[in-house]
């Protein structure tokens, strides 16, 4: 027998079936999203970002918020590089390095104009953006995973009005809502996390109630109801495991959804106020200076495009590992 799926057991004649069933779900998992390859690059950008945000603040001895008059709107200049004739520090043929008198210094991202250090201010604003999109994740999954397992599980009445309540909240555009209480709240990273949890649930919760209702009448949960099982342990130890890799694909596609809108909030202003940065509020700097200083711009724009990517690719590689068709394939 040629076919790959069997082996032969020993000298007795039998093959058995070699396929993923006989290893554990979460390495049958691994294997089929290592296997895709545009998912673990993503990962890979992914990691070294979250790296960058946690310890690229303290690389160098500038302060995201130090202000330097007298090193404004330096272009990049990176050791090593600047023999190749890139990230030098010259602008039109001229080293401004050496005309501001900072020959020996380097800022790798350039600075902006207040002289603040590009570089310290990209990973604290990658590190805020990310704190924003997992907390507000995690508030999403939360709100979003209990509402849906109540509304599914009682139906009746109960679901008829939580759906209404739904409706009301989606009936309005989210980005609105977000802007309008971020207008209303004190500017900062708390009152961005709130606004965005108040619609950011509804998705989450209209997959769960949708599974639920299919998996409340099952024969494990009849059973359940009927030894008078505790309605919470039933919800959150017999239904909810069964939704898992559906949340957590779900969760994982809502993060880049949670950057955007911060980014977006903070690029017309409602953002995380300064000398706080995000990639949204950087972008919105460089902007302001495109024409004269591309670079303050084109850094932090080329960076969030590749974050969105790359936790896109993560998230589709997620869904497909999870999929139990894609399994069986």
């Amino acid at each position: 027998m040629d076919n790959p799926r069997y082996a032969l057991v020993g000298n007795s004649g039998i093959y058995k079936e070699d396929s993923f069933s006989s290893i554990p779900s979460w390495k049958e998992t691994l294997i089929i999203f290592c296997k895709n390859k545009g998912a673990v690059i993503g990962l890979l950008f992914v990691l070294i970002l979250v790296f960058f945000a946690v310890a690229g603040p303290n690389m160098n001895e500038y302060a995201y918020d130090y202000i330097q008059m007298d090193r404004q709107n330096l272009p990049p200049r990176i050791p090593g590089l600047e023999k190749l004739g890139i990230f030098d520090g010259t602008m039109n043929g001229i080293d401004m390095y050496a005309l501001k008198g900072c020959k020996d210094e380097y800022y790798w991202f350039g600075t902006d104009a207040l002289g603040r250090d590009l570089f310290t201010r990209f990973c604290q604003g990658t590190k805020i953006s990310l704190i924003v999109a997992v907390v507000s994740a995690a508030l999403n999954l939360v709100i979003g995973v209990t509402y849906g397992l109540i509304s599914g599980y009682y139906g009746g009445k109960i679901d008829f009005i939580m759906q209404r309540i739904i409706e009301i909240i989606n009936g309005i555009p989210s980005l609105v809502v977000v802007s309008l209480l971020v207008v209303v709240m004190s500017p900062g990273l708390m009152s961005i996390i709130v606004a965005m949890a108040i619609s950011g649930w509804i998705g989450m919760s209209r997959l769960v109630r949708a599974n639920t209702l299919r998996l409340k009448e099952s024969e494990h949960i009849m059973a359940s109801r009927t030894l008078g099982t505790k309605i919470w342990v039933i919800l959150f130890r017999e239904i909810f495991p069964n939704l898992l890799s559906s949340v957590i694909v779900m969760a994982m596609m809502s993060v880049p959804g949670a950057i955007f809108m911060e980014s977006f909030l903070s690029f017309v202003g409602l953002g995380i106020p300064a000398p706080q940065a995000s990639l949204g509020s950087l972008i919105s700097d460089g902007y302001n200076h495109m024409l004269m200083y591309p670079y303050q711009l084109a850094i932090p724009a080329v960076f969030f495009g590749i974050l969105m990517i790359s936790l896109n690719l993560v998230g589709d590689g997620l869904r497909d590992a999870l999929d139990p068709k894609q399994k069986q394939a």
